[in-house]
């Protein structure tokens, strides 16, 4: 029994086309929980396909039913291994957005795994299917070399995530006991450089909302109002202009950050993000004196995702009777969400705005959540990574996108690592999805590493 032994049976599950065949099945089942006709489908995917893979991998499974409904349920599986061994939760979802098949371009299928070169396309490859499912081919891998994993193993599978993951809360602090763990190992979203394996310990929140005027019931002819009725649309656009510069900076200090620790700063100096897959980077945008790093990592912004006033389509020469925009703050851990509606609400109303209404547009909001970049789990994973790869991994306090991570981070207060399998180009929420053949390979090299080095050195002390 060796680490590389271990590492090579992991590759090996690659190169034999093992994964392949396993992702295609799941792949192939449409987990669109954005479609209120496919519960049996998310039913399906927990009970027929990961519930069967991980009993034969000698773990003990069972339904949790979701409070919030029947049709999104949760699979919980566990293999215990001694009292006096860590014990690692492993996350997931097997949901996915909505298939979009006529969208995908010739060839492909949103329900069928597709291989060209070396990506693989399919409707939850990158998002989330391909990537619990490499962290459960590590799991297999020490099994298979080993015979037991070293640590207890918990893995919890919800199937509602893309719609905002309602009863996860809930199911965490009904089922404490059970999910309870030394450190959540997950795996979702990109890594930061497609060509150098990333590590992050959390997540930014996302506060959706809309601001409106309504001044009047129906238009009124421009040439006869002109110059006499207040227009709506203006109003909003000033309103938005003293909430966010020309330039993207934040205007409204008490929704901001008061600082960047010292070690987020330290960290971020090894991220380069001008690198980044995508459009090209408009350097002058937000909070000056940021790195760019720092700008999507450690601050919060502010975006207009949707703003409308009369009619887009077919323009009328007439005053607009009302006005709306859809707005949103991306934020870093310590800043509160429920506040931030008061405090754009004062802000309005000492500018002039008081006509502008405000509306959230959900009930629950994910907190900003991150781990240390000192802390001893994240310097044990990074140790462990490089040692499979020969190269530290990119660390970040948090991705830039919203993960459910303040359910296991707060709410069962275990620390945090993730370990994406994807990258920034993955069409993730789009037609044409898919996952890169060579990060899927590492990344089963990296997860049968971390989780040989838990069960054989133990938690970090």
């Amino acid at each position: 029994m060796s680490r590389d032994r271990v590492i090579a049976w992991a590759a090996q599950h690659f190169d034999r086309g093992q994964f392949f065949e396993d992702l295609a099945r799941r792949v192939a089942i449409p987990t669109e929980s954005q479609n209120p006709a496919r519960g049996a489908e998310l039913a399906a995917y927990l009970d027929d396909e990961i519930a069967p893979a991980l009993t034969a991998m000698g773990y003990a499974c069972r339904r949790l039913e979701n409070p919030k409904g029947p049709r999104m349920p949760f699979l919980f599986a566990e293999r215990r291994e001694g009292a006096d061994r860590p014990t690692v939760l492993t996350y997931g979802h097997g949901d996915v957005v909505r298939g979009m098949e006529e969208d995908w371009r010739d060839g492909l299928d949103p329900w069928r795994l597709t291989r060209e070169g070396e990506r693989w396309y399919g409707r939850g490859t990158a998002d989330n299917k391909g990537q619990h499912s490499i962290n459960i081919a590590g799991l297999a891998a020490v099994l298979a070399v080993k015979g037991s994993l070293g640590f207890t193993s918990k893995i919890l599978i919800e199937t509602g995530e893309e719609m905002g993951s309602p009863g996860l809360h809930d199911v965490a602090r009904r089922h404490a006991d059970s999910l309870g763990a030394d450190v959540l190992i997950g795996s979702d979203g990109p890594r930061l450089l497609t060509e150098r394996a990333t590590l992050f310990t959390g997540s930014r929140g996302c506060f959706n909302f809309d601001m409106s005027v309504e001044l009047r019931r129906g238009g009124h002819h421009s040439g006869n109002w002109g110059g006499l009725l207040a227009n709506p649309g203006v109003i909003l656009a000033h309103a938005i202009a003293s909430i966010v510069s020309k330039t993207g900076q934040v205007l409204v200090p008490e929704i901001l950050p008061r600082d960047i620790p010292a070690s987020i700063r330290r960290v971020l100096a090894d991220c380069p993000v001008e690198r980044l897959e995508g459009p090209a980077i408009d350097p002058t945008w937000g909070e000056p004196g940021l790195s760019l790093a720092e700008k999507v990592f450690a601050w919060n912004t502010f975006e207009v995702l949707a703003f409308s006033t009369g009619n887009p389509q077919h323009p009328a020469n007439a005053i607009p009777p009302q006005a709306r925009a859809t707005c949103q703050v991306r934020y870093v851990a310590g800043t509160d969400p429920r506040q931030l509606l008061p405090t754009l609400r004062r802000h309005l109303d000492a500018h002039g705005f008081s006509l502008i209404t405000l509306g959230s547009r959900r009930e629950e909001y994910f907190s900003a959540t991150r781990l240390d970049p000192e802390n001893p789990w994240v310097r044990w994973a990074a140790g462990s990574i490089e040692e499979t790869i020969g190269e530290r991994p990119t660390i970040l306090p948090n991705i830039g996108g919203t993960l459910p991570n303040e359910v296991f981070a707060e709410i069962l207060g275990m620390p945090t690592l993730w370990v994406p399998h994807s990258y920034t180009a993955c069409s993730q929420h789009a037609p044409d999805e898919h996952l890169l053949a060579p990060i899927v390979r590492e990344g089963l090299r990296v997860m049968a590493g971390l989780f040989w080095d838990l069960g054989e050195k133990g938690a970090p002390a």
